[in-house]
Order: structure tokens, then sequence, then C-alpha cells
């Protein structure tokens, strides 16, 4: 199904939960936090009627996200039911790794195509300055378990935040020499909570770039400069992997969205950056049916905004990203 500007939309990011085993310091406060109690998230068998309305519309991809989605006891069941959809094409998943040394092989027999993985930094002291409660080696470890059960190809995110983790973009970079993997940097997004933080901390794709190149040498287009997904991707001269930038304020990619995003309370969100979403969760839990859910799904899309306000200094304010799943 196209929205109103022409958008074919086919790709649905799944929240399961927005509790987090991490305090990034650009995403969640140490102290302090409500969620949502586990009565009101979505259960399995119920984010399985959303995404079988989902398919008949004509989504066919599925992510799932956090918070952290393996802290969800059922994720495996989860991807199971997805699975066994007709109309599915890819399950994936971001996550920070933690859990993927246990159940990274039972995800893929589950279905699970490939996961992305978010690492702030490969300095110890950067890390755990950025991430709070991060672990390098427990990411490490991540890694190396969804590389032997097959979760390919690995994509590495990360969020510079100046004063931070300054120092990792060249580090990270630098594995796509040897590694066959995609190091994605993603800009900072002001919204729901942390925008003190967002707006002062923030560093551009581009700065970004500047300073792998001025380090590691020029970054050559991948794909003539068409997006991969959400990223704008290069390669460094003889390297194994590619090097992708994620630009939703320097360089928005609104006009190519083809994604929407149901909170792990059952909303769905019409724009990550925009407050506007419609309840799923009452509709499921009062007995409705899936023509409903079809229903719902279409006036989602077709009230899909043309992108986010940003510029114009509007920010979404009534989630945090740990809410709405990334």
């Amino acid at each position: 199904m196209k929205d109103r500007f022409g958008r074919e939309i086919n790709y649905l990011r799944l929240s399961l939960t927005d509790r987090c085993n991490l305090r990034c310091v650009y995403c969640m406060p140490m102290h302090g936090l409500t969620f949502v109690p586990n009565k009101e998230l979505l259960t399995a068998a119920e984010l399985e009627q959303v995404v079988r309305a989902a398919v008949e519309v004509g989504f066919s991809k599925v992510r799932l996200t956090g918070g952290e989605p393996t802290l969800r006891q059922d994720i495996v069941e989860i991807v199971e039911r997805i699975n066994r959809i007709d109309g599915i094409r890819e399950i994936a998943m971001t996550t920070n790794g933690y859990r993927l040394p246990y159940i990274a092989e039972a995800l893929r027999r589950a279905g699970m195509k490939r996961v992305n993985i978010h690492v702030d930094s490969l300095n110890k002291a950067s890390l755990e300055k950025t991430m709070r409660l991060g672990s390098l080696e427990k990411v490490w470890a991540g890694i190396e378990a969804a590389e032997q059960a097959g979760l390919l190809p690995i994509k590495l995110n990360a969020v510079i935040t100046r004063g931070y983790n300054d120092d990792a973009a060249v580090d990270l970079a630098r594995l796509t020499l040897t590694k066959p993997w995609q190091i994605r940097f993603i800009e900072l997004m002001p919204f729901g909570g942390p925008t003190e933080i967002q707006l002062e901390h923030y560093v551009s794709s581009e700065e970004a770039k500047g300073w792998i190149e001025r380090e590691l040498g020029p970054l050559f287009e991948v794909n003539q400069g068409e997006l991969d997904g959400e990223a704008r991707v290069y390669r460094l001269a003889g390297a194994e992997g590619t090097v992708g930038f994620i630009s939703p304020i320097s360089n928005p990619y609104c006009d190519d969205c083809n994604r929407m995003r149901l909170t792990a309370d059952g909303r769905l969100r019409l724009c990550l950056l925009t407050d506007d979403e419609l309840n799923f969760r009452d509709t499921l839990r009062r007995g409705g049916s899936q023509a409903e859910l079809v229903a719902l799904f279409k006036r989602a899309i077709e009230a899909k905004p043309v992108g986010h306000q940003l510029k114009h200094g509007v920010f979404a304010e009534n989630r945090t990203m740990s809410q709405i799943g990334g």
C-alpha cells in the first residue's frame, strides 16, 4: 500500500519492551524511570495478530526493537509466530547483543535472518561513559555469537555523541578494512526527554565522515549514493565492509521512508519524530477482528506525514526512543 505521497509502506518495526539493561546517555536516565507494566505489553499472540493484519496491506519486513528486545523471555516464540506468516520475507532485530550468546542459535532456527548490534565505541572508557552500564566484552561476545549463528550480514550501529565518544568513528570504521560488516553512524535526534544532550552534543554525519577520511583515507560511494535502508553507504579503499551514515537531521530521508513503528504498548506511530499514534492495543483487547486491524493500518498509512518538522523547532515529546523502538 502506498501513502498519499506515493511511498510504498512495507517495513514494520515492533517494539517488544521499553526496558533496557543499559542507560545510554542520549536515551535513558540512570534513575527515575517508569516502565510499561508487563500486562500492558502486547503478548506474542497479539503481536502475531498485528503482523497478520500488516501483511494484508503490504508489509513484508519486520524488525524487532526495544528498549532491549532480548529482555522479552518469549522472544523466540515471537519470532516463530511471525515467521509462520505468509508474506513476511525478513525478520531482523536491533539489539545491544548482551543476550545473543545464549539465544542467537535459537533465534536463527526460529526464523530470524539478521541483527543490528549497537556499540558506541571500541574504547572501554568511552563506551562505558556513553552507554553507561555497557561492557565492550559483552557486546563483542554478542557480535561473535551472531556471526556463528549465521545472523548475517552483521551491521553495527553507533551514535557519536560529542564529548562522550568522539574517538569512536575512526576506530569503528577501521573494522571494515578486515570485517565484512557495515558500520553505521546515526545522528542524534532531539525528542522525548534528553533533548538538551541530544542538541548540545550533536555530531553531523559529514563531520564524522571527515574524521574518518582524515585518518583512513577517502570514502567511496556505494550504489551510486542510493540509500541502503536509511543509510548512505561508503567503502574505504580495499575494505571488506562498508561504512554507513544515517542522517535524519542533516540529510533527512523522509521522502524515501517506508516504515512504521508499533510501540511496546500497542500504539502505531505514524512518524518516529512526531507524536501522532493510533491505538492498536485497545482494538486487540476488546476482541477486534482482523478486518478492524487492517482498517487501522490503512488509516495509519493514509495519515502518515510527509516528514518530521525539526527544522521548524517541532520535537516529538510524548515518548523516548526506548519507548518507541528506534
